[in-house]
Formats: structure tokens, C-alpha cells, sequence
């Protein structure tokens, strides 16, 4: 059967500060007014990151606004929520991102059926001269782009 995808947030600048070597699904533990606030589309990945702490997986600075009817069963915006993934998996990206100097940032969050999914990339971080490289290849492209449309019109 396939289930519907909706996507609510992505992280686009993850994809500037970072290299996503690989991405994977992982389900998140919400709370009511939080799941109807972030069917308003009401939440911000931008600075989230993700945590390893005890053989757990959190994700931290993931801002979900508070729910307007929600009164007092409204929580705290900024609070620590725990991603849902088979152990071995959270074993396996600890391990990486101890040694090897990844980070696991959250890339989006979408709805798959009626669940809330997110979707966590293992990343590796760009410097500057990356970055500019980045720019300089979209700019080339966008330009190749130009040209290529400019030349079928005429």
C-alpha cells in the first residue's frame, strides 16, 4: 500500500552547512497540541540537531509552536524530543559520529500515513572554500541553464 508522504519542514541549511553522507527515517514521540500545531505547519528545523544519550535518540532546537486552543496541554516550544529508532541503528550512527567527526542533523519533517516522520542525515561539516565551491558550480549551472533556453527560443 502506499502511504502518502506530506512533507511539513525541511532543513535547507543543512544542505549549505553540511555534507549529508546518508539520510534515514525515524519516528518521533509528540505530544497532542504539538502534532496538530505542526499540521498548521507551524515548526522550525533550522538549528535542530540530534543527540545520542544512553542509547537514545533526541533531537534538540526542533521548535514547534505552541498550539492556539491547546491552553494548558500546550509544552514547551524548545523542549528535547526522543526520535524513535531500532537500537542497532542508534548504535551503529553513534559509533560514526564518535569517531569520525559526523554530526546527525534533522533534514525534514513529513507526515507518512497519519505518523510524523522525520528524516535524520548523517552529516559531515563544509568549510568556507566548500561552500564557495557550492555556489560557484550552482551559478555555472544556472548560467549553462540560461544560455541552453536562450539558444532553443532562437
Amino acid at each position: 500500500m502506499g502511504e502518502s508522504l506530506k512533507t511539513i519542514a525541511q532543513n535547507k541549511k543543512a544542505y549549505h552547512d553540511y555534507f549529508v553522507e546518508e539520510s534515514m527515517e525515524a519516528g518521533i514521540e509528540l505530544c497532542g497540541t504539538e502534532v496538530k500545531s505542526i499540521r498548521q505547519g507551524r515548526v522550525n528545523l533550522k538549528d535542530a540537531w540530534c543527540s545520542v544519550d544512553h542509547g537514545e535518540l533526541y533531537v534538540n532546537g526542533m521548535h514547534i509552536s505552541p498550539y492556539e486552543q491547546g491552553n494548558i496541554f500546550n509544552r514547551d516550544p524548545m523542549r528535547v524530543r526522543r526520535l524513535l529508532m531500532h537500537k542497532r541503528e542508534i548504535m551503529r550512527l553513534f559509533g560514526l559520529v564518535k569517531q569520525d567527526g559526523y554530526a546527525l542533523i534533522p533534514l525534514s519533517l513529513y507526515f507518512k500515513g497519519s505518523r510524523v516522520k522525520v528524516q535524520v542525515g548523517l552529516c559531515k561539516g563544509k568549510k568556507l572554500y566548500d561552500k564557495r565551491q557550492d555556489m560557484a558550480t550552482r551559478a555555472a549551472k544556472r548560467d549553462i541553464d540560461r544560455a541552453m533556453k536562450e539558444k532553443i527560443r532562437t
